[in-house]
């Protein structure tokens, strides 16, 4: 596909881009920068799937006359907007006690500028969450794959600042780089193939996140789990569910996801057709696990291509962490 008839992203500044290879390498920020600037827009090839919906833009106006003629737009875009607060618990037998009730709120796929409204839906959804102590967002939070991104980040600073907690979030496949650092502008803390400490008195438990996975496949685990102490419990943050191998094998506890939308467009009983992810049906919506290895993937709490959701609500976790033996 021929990116010249897209409308590219802003160039990265000089200030910027020394301060993103700073944190993580001069190599992976010209790696991303120079990924997207080739392959953003790709329909086939690229990343762990072969085929892109998101980027065919063509076909994205057939589904919105689809709907229509189907007479079910109208009510998929008010269950787009009806994002609902969803509870989900992590059991760890190695879990400090000063940790045992302490929550995360999980935000994924926010998709803000998508259409109007969706940032009033994000800010109500967090006033209902009820008390959490950070909250962790596990990327996606522009509609598009390329182009500019200030509504997007516009719309972020506005559900930010409803959220009165310390905030962690990882990169999605529609995020470019360049927006890292306007998200931490807002107060958000980006984990770049990187980890750190949450700590409560002398206890701690570590959080990891790692660049997307899924298109960009610039994840680097070992980067991100170099610093994390063997004996301490550990969470990753990974938009797509596409790497839960590879976070067993290096020793997470618990993994926390999103990507897939839950299928958004299902059929009656919540049936996806379509995830956009190489990975077991079971782990592309809701809590799994996989050798120990605890997982959540959340259905979003945006919508993609078309602001529209059918027999799937999109959602907001609570994730509470408890000391003892996991069931199973």
């Amino acid at each position: 596909m021929n990116q010249s008839k897209y409308e590219r992203c802003p160039p990265i500044g000089a200030e910027v881009y020394e301060r993103l290879s700073a944190r993580v390498g001069r190599c992976h920020v010209d790696l991303r920068l120079g990924i997207e600037h080739d392959r953003e827009t790709r329909v086939f090839g690229q990343g762990r799937s072969f085929f892109h919906i998101e980027n065919w833009y063509s076909i994205h106006g057939l589904i919105r006359y689809a709907l229509r003629l189907c007479l079910l737009h109208g009510r998929g875009q008010s269950n787009a907007r009806r994002i609902r607060v969803r509870h989900n618990e992590f059991v760890f037998e190695r879990l400090p006690e000063a940790f045992d009730g302490f929550k995360l709120l999980h935000i994924s796929d926010l998709h803000l500028d998508i259409a109007e409204g969706m940032a009033e839906a994000h800010i109500d959804a967090v006033q209902r969450a009820g008390a959490y102590d950070v909250c962790v967002m596990t990327g996606d939070y522009r509609n598009k794959t390329f182009g500019p991104y200030r509504r997007a980040l516009e719309a972020m600073g506005r559900v930010c600042e409803q959220i009165p907690v310390p905030v962690y979030a990882v990169l999605g496949n529609h995020d470019t780089i360049r927006m890292a650092s306007g998200l931490e502008d807002l107060g958000v803390r980006m984990l770049l193939n990187e980890a750190m400490p949450i700590t409560k008195g002398t206890a701690a438990i570590w959080l990891a996140g790692i660049d997307d996975p899924h298109y960009y496949r610039a994840d680097n685990l070992e980067k991100a789990t170099d610093p994390i102490p063997a004996d301490a419990v550990s969470i990753l943050l990974s938009h797509s569910p596409e790497v839960y191998r590879q976070a067993t094998y290096a020793r997470f506890d618990a993994m926390l996801c999103g990507h897939t939308h839950g299928g958004q467009i299902c059929l009656p009983g919540g049936i996806p057709v379509m995830l956009n992810a190489n990975a077991p049906r079971a782990f592309c919506n809701g809590p799994w696990a996989y050798h120990g290895l605890q997982g959540y993937t959340s259905a979003g709490s945006g919508s993609c291509i078309v602001d529209v959701r059918l027999n799937c609500l999109p959602e907001i976790t609570v994730h509470t962490l408890r000391r003892g033996s996991p069931a199973g």
